[in-house]
């Protein structure tokens, strides 16, 4: 007799956790996914999972979430405010001691690293978050590392760039023109196309080593401009107008936000350790992909 597969618990069911969710329900999986709204627990349970609703923001005691024996990935994020992550402190102490799950994979960010002058960063490189959204996820990666060491649950810390594919790029940006920085103003920006970004969290769950961090990227940075210039080059839509960085303040606030760290992340231990083969090693493979699933 065939063994069942192990469940799998996708807290955060949103643009990665749903394609990681139908991807595992056509392999035979039993999924249950935890969701904020009654809208987004009826398109989980559309793909054929399970869905858990639950505001993690609210003062009303969690419901036991079915973690026992199961694969869990953690995609949540932190709240849009403050230096800590109240949200996963949630989450690990409603896990009861006899229902643990066999491990965690946790998306984080790189910029838990901070600026780096546009360096080449590999996970030995200390954390030195600048913005209040990367100081959040590095006080979550604490918190779980210290829930592991308590309960013995293996975690693994998956360090994850800008993330695009079908119907997560920037298109309406350029259709309204907006403006970024001059190519020699841009740092170094890094990112993973969605697909091969799920098949680094499957292979972190099957044999990524207990403790370890991974940083998760093609492996070819290049700056915010020259991104958006290629994709408008692929794409047929005029390139972004561009300023100096004297201009900065033109730009909004979110991109501002990716003005101020440059970095170049070394994926060599993604890529020997856990042994992936990027389907869309470069950006031209993934940007026709997913434009193709999008239209």
């Amino acid at each position: 007799m065939k063994p069942a597969s192990i469940p799998a618990l996708i807290l955060g069911c949103g643009y990665v956790g749903r394609r990681l969710a139908k991807q595992l329900l056509d392999a035979g999986s039993q999924v249950t996914g935890l969701v904020r709204t009654a809208e987004s627990a009826h398109s989980l349970r559309a793909l054929g999972a399970q869905a858990l609703v639950a505001d993690l923001d609210a003062a009303t005691d969690l419901a036991p979430i079915p973690s026992a024996g199961s694969d869990c990935y953690y995609f949540m994020p932190p709240p849009g405010s403050g230096e800590t992550d109240p949200r996963l402190r949630r989450v690990l102490a409603s896990i009861d001691s006899a229902a643990l799950p066999q491990r965690i994979v946790y998306l984080s960010t790189s910029g838990v690293y901070g600026d780096c002058k546009g360096a080449w960063v590999d996970e030995t490189h200390p954390l030195n978050p600048i913005t209040p959204r990367a100081r959040r996820r590095a006080d979550a990666e604490t918190a779980l590392r210290a829930w592991s060491e308590a309960t013995g649950v293996p975690v693994v810390i998956l360090r994850v760039p800008g993330i695009y594919g079908p119907g997560k790029l920037p298109l309406q940006r350029l259709r309204q023109g907006l403006p970024l920085l001059e190519e020699e103003a841009s740092p170094y920006t890094n990112r993973i196309q969605v697909d091969d970004l799920i098949a680094v969290c499957r292979a972190a769950m099957a044999r990524g080593r207990p403790g370890a961090a991974y940083n998760v990227s093609d492996g070819q940075p290049s700056n915010m401009t020259d991104y958006f210039n290629r994709i408008a080059d692929f794409t047929g839509l005029p390139r972004p107008p561009l300023v100096g960085r004297d201009a900065i303040d033109r730009l909004s606030p979110g991109m501002r936000g990716f003005m101020e760290e440059s970095k170049r992340l070394d994926n060599r231990r993604m890529r020997e350790e856990l042994g992936v083969e990027l389907r869309y090693p470069s950006l031209e493979a993934g940007l026709g992909a997913s434009l193709n699933e999008a239209s």
